[in-house]
């Protein structure tokens, strides 16, 4: 249901930033918005407030950002009145993710034993955009659990050639194995 809720209403305010054509100045406000958000619990909390009516949060918000377009004003306060709040973050990381992908942008989840270099983050991103054809930013993740290898996730695609993967896909087959 959540899911159904974030991309309803993250398609909406891209379809009326491509009719309207202010996709980089909505993605732009989508942004600072997010921004503020993530980096202000009390904000989330005062929305989240069961004793402050839904015209107040409006105006709260509409105080808070004083600039921001109609439309994503708009857009907010349809959002608090139908007691929405809750997803305005991930409503917002979805909308920028299909900004994205209008822009021909992948994002790509990188996650290895150590640390890379930069040599070899180049030739990742240098290999994933060949396999795409698209370019691709990546965010790189240091996860000791895999031992060795790589770990990447390209929106629901996830291509595990991990020392653990490689583990857990040999016990999973001798599980099998002895089941039979």
């Amino acid at each position: 249901m959540a899911q159904l809720v974030v991309k309803t209403y993250s398609r909406a305010l891209f379809q009326l930033a491509q009719e309207e054509n202010i996709k980089e100045k909505l993605e732009e406000e989508s942004i600072v918005i997010l921004d503020v958000l993530k980096n202000n619990e009390d904000f989330l909390t005062l929305l989240n407030h069961p004793k402050i009516s839904k015209d107040e949060k409006i105006s709260i918000f509409e105080e808070s950002f004083v600039n921001l377009s109609n439309e994503l004003l708009g857009l907010m306060s349809v959002i608090i009145k139908k007691d929405r709040y809750m997803y305005i973050i991930d409503i917002l990381k979805d909308f920028l993710e299909i900004i994205k992908e209008d822009k021909g942008i992948v994002t790509a989840s990188v996650f290895s034993a150590k640390e890379l270099d930069e040599k070899q983050k180049a030739k990742i991103e240098q290999r994933l955009e060949n396999l795409t054809n698209k370019k691709v930013e990546t965010v790189y993740t240091v996860d000791q659990s895999l031992v060795g290898g790589l770990k990447i996730r390209i929106g629901d695609r996830i291509v595990d050639n991990s020392i653990k993967g490689r583990i857990d896909l040999m016990a999973k087959e001798l599980l099998k194995i002895q089941l039979a």
